[in-house]
């Protein structure tokens, strides 16, 4: 039978809970049953020690913006990566901060996703679950194996006298779908939007954009979550901690400090593999592998890039690669290299619903730059390639699947990569574009030939469907690398047939 009204004592838990809306620590010590006998934290005083630092970075920033709106300024979302070994508790830490979110944000919308459907539902809901019960509340909620909602008695109550929707008053466990990301969106509330990925290295990059979205409405409490072990040197996750640092709050964490687990797990991993080995930095210590199995420019290599200066070389050929959008979600991008610099131009990118618009734009830019030599993937690009040619302009067109130049490399894609590859290591200078970074860190290789003699690069559309979007950044500047194109002083001495420094009479890349 429904309750009509909450009792008195149901009214002064509803109270005693709220008084924890900005301070999820303190729920967390009041509304769990610690060093209770039978029950599943009985051994246990609190949370561990990076829960707990986890939810107070969360109270000082709920109550950042607090004094924030007392001034008249908007809140803010607060972005938390935590990348760690194994076995510290994150789904644990994920239950205790979803039940103070139920319990204390009345109608607030709570997204949880995972990298497999398995681990979402058997493992992270699962731990969700268990801390709903445990609970002093636990009798507010009804629960499944994927949704947390509120009881019928409690919903009608919030709907009667706080005239809150229900509707939208939940914790959804949320399944993605790589090739339809778009069926992973659509949620909002003006209350409070909770987002959790667990396992977050694995999900797909298109996925993460289109959570984004979950973040336009200016809600009083905006958070999300992401723990994960740091499996991939690549990816939305490992950028959280490199190019786009700025933006999240991260941390990582050390298996080894954490309190209640084995040591002699840990201990083994490093004896087997080595203190530094990738390894141990990941089911251990909680740091990214130094490089990905099969990744074909390291993070490192492209990082001291990003930070050098140009070096101005005005006899260098001025070279721009262009890559041709395929359908309406990627984009055209040129891109501009002389010599070690490719940052003192920087790309262009745009959409263009026909050829004629995108050649029109090439030739714009071919105008104001005059570069040397332009090359255009074929492809998209051979109709634009065309249209450019009718209009008087010269360009060139690469296939990537043509010949490489070198016998180590099968096709001329591998080849083009391998030589951009070179060229970082041996100072090239490039933009922090973070589209670019991820194009040259995340491409990987494999042995190819029946006795796997060469080396081959993952298909574009395998790419593309990792990261979630094409590779444009990364393809314009490695068509930069197409063909040698000989130095301005070169040709320049060759129409007047005059001598020229001794060592630069070659073409140069």
């Amino acid at each position: 039978m429904e309750k009509k009204q909450p009792s008195s004592k149901e009214q002064e838990l509803m109270k005693d809970l709220l008084q924890f809306k900005y301070d999820p620590y303190a729920f967390s010590l009041y509304n769990f049953p610690w060093g209770v006998e039978k029950t599943p934290l009985e051994m246990f005083e609190g949370p561990r020690n990076w829960q707990r630092d986890d939810m107070m970075r969360i109270a000082d920033h709920l109550q950042l913006d607090q004094e924030k709106r007392r001034i008249g300024l908007p809140p803010t979302p607060l972005y938390l990566a935590r990348s760690s070994g194994r076995g510290i508790g994150k789904s644990a830490g994920v239950g205790m901060l979803s039940d103070w979110f139920m319990s204390t944000w009345w109608g607030g919308t709570e997204i949880i996703t995972a990298n497999t459907e398995a681990q979402l539902r058997s493992r992270t809901m699962a731990e969700v679950g268990k801390w709903i019960t445990m609970g002093l509340n636990s009798h507010w909620f009804d629960k499944s194996a994927t949704s947390v909602r509120p009881a019928s008695w409690f919903a009608q109550l919030l709907q009667k006298q706080l005239k809150i929707d229900t509707q939208y008053y939940y914790a959804d466990a949320q399944t993605w779908s790589e090739e339809n990301p778009d069926a992973f969106a659509g949620a909002h509330s003006m209350i409070g939007m909770m987002l959790v990925m667990d396992e977050a290295s694995g999900i797909p990059d298109n996925i993460w954009s289109v959570s984004d979205g979950f973040f336009t409405d200016l809600a009083e409490m905006r958070l999300w979550i992401c723990y994960s072990n740091p499996r991939r040197a690549s990816g939305r996750f490992f950028d959280c901690f490199h190019s786009n640092a700025g933006f999240w709050q991260t941390k990582s964490i050390d298996s080894r400090t954490v309190e209640g687990v084995d040591q002699s797990v840990y201990n083994r991993i490093i004896e087997m593999h080595g203190e530094d080995s990738d390894p141990a930095r990941v089911e251990v210590k909680g740091q990214f592998p130094r490089q990905g199995d099969a990744q074909f420019i390291s993070r490192e290599v492209v990082v001291e890039a990003q930070k050098r200066e140009p070096f101005y070389d005005p006899d260098a050929p001025l070279i721009m690669g262009v890559d041709i959008g395929r359908g309406n979600n990627d984009f055209c991008v040129a891109r501009f290299r002389q010599g070690k610099d490719a940052k003192s131009i920087p790309p262009t990118k745009w959409k263009a619903p026909t050829f004629m618009e995108s050649a029109r734009k090439i030739a714009w830019l071919m105008d104001k730059y005059n570069p040397d030599a332009v090359f255009i993937d074929q492809g998209m690009g051979s109709a634009v390639v065309e249209i450019l040619k009718s209009m008087k302009y010269r360009t060139r067109e690469v296939a990537f699947g043509g010949k490489s130049t070198r016998d180590e490399y099968a096709y001329k894609r591998t080849d083009m990569y391998a030589f951009l590859r070179d060229w970082l290591v041996d100072g090239g200078c490039i933009d922090k574009d973070p589209d670019l970074y991820t194009d040259l860190t995340a491409v990987e290789y494999k042995e190819y030939g029946a006795s796997r003699d060469k080396i081959i690069l993952e298909r574009k559309d395998e790419l593309k469907k990792r990261i979630g979007r094409s590779p444009d950044d990364g393809d314009a500047l490695v068509l930069t690398f197409a063909e040698p194109v000989a130095r301005r002083d070169i040709r320049a001495a060759r129409r007047s047939r005059t001598p020229v420094a001794k060592g630069l009479d070659a073409p140069v890349l």
